[in-house]
C-alpha cells in the first residue's frame, strides 16, 4: 500500500520538527546542560516521533478500510502498531 503524499504532509512536518528538537538535545549535551532539561527535551522528541508513526499507521489502516481491500492483513497492521509501543 502506498501512502498518500498529501496526507503525509503533516507527518513530514512533525518529523522535521522532531529533527530540530533532536539537534537541540545534542547541543544541550555538548554544552553540559542539566540532566532534567535534556531528558525533558528527549521525551518531547520521542513523543513527536511516536505520534508521527501512529499517524502513518492510522492513514494506512484508513486506506485499507475505505478501499475495501480484500488483502487487508490484520496481523500485519497489529504488528505495525505494536512496533511503536
Amino acid at each position: 500500500m502506498q501512502l498518500d503524499p498529501d496526507e503525509m504532509t503533516p507527518v513530514i512536518n512533525r518529523i522535521k520538527r522532531a529533527q530540530g528538537q533532536l539537534a537541540g538535545v545534542l547541543r544541550m549535551l555538548e554544552e553540559g546542560r542539566e540532566c532534567e532539561d535534556v531528558v525533558t527535551q528527549l521525551a518531547a522528541v520521542s513523543k513527536a516521533l511516536d505520534r508521527a508513526g501512529f499517524a502513518i499507521v492510522a492513514s494506512g489502516l484508513q486506506q485499507c478500510l475505505t478501499s475495501g481491500a480484500d488483502e487487508f492483513d490484520v496481523k500485519k497492521m497489529e504488528k505495525l502498531f505494536l512496533s511503536l509501543a
